[in-house]
C-alpha cells in the first residue's frame, strides 16, 4: 500500500500535516523482526524472564562489533495518551487493525454480551456506529480535540484489559464511551515518515496501569510512589475483588489515587513546586520520595543529565503561560527529596525545554535528555490536538538532527499511556503495578535500523534498560532489570 495515494485522497488538511511521502510497505515490508515477537519481558514476581542483549563485544573474526557504547546522547521525547492501535493500526508491517486478532467486539456489562453498536457521549459521533474500532478522521480531524477526556485511572484500566480480553473499555470508559474505538489514519499523522524512515516498536507497553503520573513516575524510577499516612479522603475503598466501591451516598466511585495500603497510583501534587494555582490542602500533598531515580544513578557515575519540561521557567516563577497548559504532575522529579525546592540537583537538572533546543542546536547535549513538552504541545485528547503536538515533536527532533549531537544520538519518542484508548494486543503477565496497554514508540538515530518493525516485548522501562546498560548503572528495580533494552531497534553494524 502507497500512503501518498491515501494522502491526495485526504484533503489538503492530510496533505499539510504530512508532507512525506510515504511509501511505508516498501520501507518496512522487507525489514521485519519476525523473530522478535515471542521475546517476553519479565515484570515483576510472576513475569516471563527474557535476557536483553547489547549488540556489543567482539566479532567471530575478532574484531570490535559497534554496539551501544556508540550512542553517547539518548533523548526521551514523552508524549501523552494515544494507544498503538489508535494511532498506528493502520502502519504496515506492524501488527496493527488488519490483524485477525483485532477482531474484538465489545461486551455490555448489562447484558454480558457484545454492544449491537457502540454507545456515544462525544456529540460528532453517530449512535449506529458497529461494535468495532472506526476512522475519526470523519467526524474528528486531528488538528482538533475532543470534546470529552477518557478514563485513565489504575483499577480502570485493569478492568478494560479484563485478563487480556481486551473487550471492557467502552463498558469501563464511562466518560466517552464508544470514543475509546476511534482511530486516526496513520497516514495523516506526521511523525508516521519518522516510523517509516527509521524504527517503529509495535509491542511497547506503558508501565503501570492508570494515568500520567504512575507513568511518569515509572519512567525515571521502576517504581511506585508511597504516601505514609495519606489522609482518608484519597484512599480509594475497594470491594472484595480489589475494584472500587460505590459510596452509598454521593453515588460516586471511591476510586482514590492512593491504595488502601499507601501507593500513589492517581494524580496527586508534590509537596515541592511548582504547583497548580488551586493548590491543595498541604496534608493531600505527596511527601518526598527517597527512592532511586535514573538521574541518581547518572549522577553518582558523573554522567550529565537533564529533565526539560516546556513553561518550566515560568511555571517555577509562579507564572505558567495559559496558553502553555502546564501540567504538574507530569514533573516527575519534583516528587523527590533529591529535587525538591532549593537543593543542587533540582538546579542542575530540571530545566526547561527552550534550555533543550538551545542545547541541541549548539551540540552540548548530556549524555541522557529527558523532554516533556508542555501541554499545548503533548497530544493529550481534551486539552489539545495531534497535529500540534507531532509537529511540535518535529521541531524537537529536527534540533537534534540538524545539530553537532546527531551523529551518535538516539531520539525515543514514546506515549506515557494509552489515554483509555483500546488496543487489541493483551499486555505481558502483569504484576502488580502493570504494564499496561500498548503504545507507540519510535527509536530514531543514524544507528536505528531503517524502515523498521520491531517486534519485540518492551515497557517504559526498557528505556531505563538501555540507559542503564549503556552507562552500566545499576538496575532500579525488579522490572527494569529484567526488561528488554531496545538494543533490537538499532543496527550498529550498518555504518551512521
Amino acid at each position: 500500500m502507497n500512503l501518498t495515494s491515501k494522502l491526495r485522497c485526504r484533503g489538503a488538511l492530510c496533505l499539510a500535516a504530512v508532507p512525506l511521502a510515504l511509501s511505508l510497505s516498501a520501507a518496512c515490508g522487507d525489514n521485519q523482526d519476525t523473530g522478535a515477537a515471542s521475546s517476553g519481558t519479565s515484570h515483576g514476581a510472576g513475569g516471563a524472564s527474557s535476557s536483553s542483549s547489547t549488540s556489543s563485544g567482539s566479532g567471530a573474526g575478532g574484531g570490535e562489533v559497534k554496539g551501544l557504547s556508540e550512542l553517547n546522547h539518548i533523548v526521551v521525547i514523552v508524549l501523552e495518551n494515544w494507544s498503538f492501535d489508535s494511532l498506528y493500526g493502520e502502519f504496515p508491517g506492524a501488527e496493527g487493525l488488519s490483524s485477525p486478532s483485532a477482531v474484538i467486539p465489545q461486551i455490555d456489562p448489562a447484558t454480558n454480551a457484545p454492544y449491537k453498536t457502540l454507545p456515544q457521549e462525544e456529540p460528532y459521533l453517530p449512535m449506529n456506529m458497529p461494535n468495532a474500532p472506526f476512522a475519526l478522521d470523519a467526524y474528528l480531524p486531528i488538528s482538533m480535540d475532543t470534546t470529552k477526556d477518557l478514563v485513565t485511572k489504575f483499577y480502570q484500566e485493569q478492568q478494560q484489559i479484563n485478563g487480556g480480553k481486551m473487550d471492557r473499555f467502552v463498558a469501563v470508559n464511562t466518560s466517552s464511551l464508544g470514543l475509546t474505538m476511534g482511530y486516526f489514519h496513520t497516514a495523516d499523522l506526521p511523525l508516521a515518515g519518522e516510523a517509516q524512515s527509521y524504527t517503529l516498536c509495535d509491542h511497547f507497553f506503558h508501565a503501570g496501569f492508570g494515568g500520567s503520573f504512575l507513568n511518569h513516575m515509572w519512567l525515571i524510577s521502576a517504581a511506585t510512589p508511597v504516601f505514609p499516612g495519606a489522609p482518608a479522603v484519597l484512599k480509594a475503598v475497594l470491594d472484595a475483588n480489589g475494584n472500587p466501591v460505590v459510596d452509598p451516598m454521593t453515588m460516586k466511585l471511591l476510586d482514590g489515587p492512593v491504595t488502601p495500603d499507601g501507593y500513589v497510583i492517581g494524580t496527586a501534587y508534590s509537596v515541592n513546586s511548582p504547583h497548580p494555582p488551586m493548590m491543595p490542602p498541604a496534608d493531600q500533598l505527596v511527601p518526598n520520595q527517597t527512592m532511586p531515580t535514573i538521574g541518581d544513578r547518572l549522577s553518582e557515575k558523573n554522567i550529565d543529565w537533564a529533565w526539560y519540561s516546556g513553561g518550566w521557567n515560568n511555571a517555577v516563577a509562579g507564572n505558567p503561560d495559559p496558553k502553555q497548559l502546564f501540567q504538574y504532575h507530569h514533573q516527575p522529579f519534583t516528587y523527590f527529596a533529591n529535587y525538591a525546592d532549593g537543593t543542587p540537583g533540582r538546579a542542575a537538572h530540571l530545566k526547561d525545554e527552550d534550555d533543550f533546543i538551545a542545547a541541541a542546536k549548539a551540540g552540548k547535549l548530556p549524555a541522557v535528555s529527558f523532554v516533556k513538552p508542555a501541554g499545548i504541545d503533548n497530544e493529550h485528547p481534551n486539552y489539545t490536538d495531534v497535529l500540534t503536538g507531532e509537529q511540535h515533536t518535529i521541531q524537537l527532533i529536527n534540533a537534534v538532527r540538524n545539530g553537532p549531537n546527531w551523529a551518535d544520538t538516539a531520539i525515543i519518542v514514546t506515549y506515557d499511556e494509552n489515554g483509555g484508548f483500546w488496543d487489541h494486543v493483551p499486555p505481558p503477565k502483569p504484576d502488580r503495578w502493570g504494564p499496561g496497554t500498548r503504545v507507540p514508540t519510535i527509536v530514531i538515530s543514524p544507528y536505528a535500523a531503517k524502515g523498521k518493525v520491531d517486534h519485540t516485548v518492551y515497557d517504559t522501562t526498557s528505556i531505563l534498560a538501555l540507559i542503564e546498560h549503556r552507562w552500566g548503572l545499576s538496575p532500579l528495580g525488579a522490572r527494569d532489570a529484567s526488561a528488554n533494552d531496545l538494543a533490537s531497534a538499532f543496527d550498529f553494524a550498518a555504518a551512521p
